[in-house]
């Protein structure tokens, strides 16, 4: 009983938009250039966190997910997430934000769509939790901030819950793992190319 109530309170203290925060919160505090001002760190906690969290509470008032349980409530969050990112990357260009808040941005959204084409086109569930953990630490090491290997900490309690509550297999964990990777080698290559 105790250790399924520890892995239930990992897994929701390590979804994507809390894992977000982290990130946010980690460079505003230790590189607050990063944002350029406080306008852009609140509407980029506002697209990466506030809103993907919103589709919880939000759940009943729309149809087509309001009776699918966990799943239902999984897919709206999704949509809420990438709403977000694009919203988010929208704003940051129209805005003329600095080039690591769209940097942000492209990450989320290369990475969204790549779990998302993993998903549907190879019909292979890469976990959409272990990206979301992966992804803000590998982008604090990729901003030069060496605090983001404590994300292997986290990445390991978070494997660990969702093993123990059998929400993800290994190699669905890993590929999650994979996908951030991935996302930044892409930026780096266009980046520097």
């Amino acid at each position: 009983m105790i250790k399924n109530k520890l892995a239930y309170f990992i897994r929701i203290f390590t979804v994507a938009p809390f894992m977000a925060l982290v990130l946010l919160i980690t460079l505003y505090l230790r590189a607050p250039q990063t944002f350029g001002n406080q306008l852009t760190f609140a509407a980029t906690v506002f697209f990466l966190t506030g809103l993907p969290l919103l589709a919880y509470p939000l759940q009943p008032l729309f149809r087509k997910f309001r009776d699918g349980g966990r799943e239902g409530q999984r897919k709206l969050a999704m949509l809420f997430a990438v709403a977000g990112y694009i919203g988010g990357l929208i704003f940051a260009i129209a805005t003329r934000a600095t080039q690591d808040v769209i940097i942000i941005y492209v990450a989320y959204l290369i990475s969204g769509s790549l779990v998302g084409l993993t998903n549907k086109v190879l019909h292979f569930k890469a976990s959409g939790h272990a990206c979301g953990v992966a992804g803000p630490f590998m982008l604090l090491v990729y901003f030069g901030q060496p605090i983001g290997y404590l994300g292997f900490g986290v990445l390991a309690i978070t494997w660990l819950a969702s093993l123990y509550m059998k929400r993800h297999t290994w190699p669905q964990l890993l590929a999650g793992n994979t996908i951030p990777f991935i996302s930044l080698a892409m930026i780096s290559m266009v980046h520097m190319g």
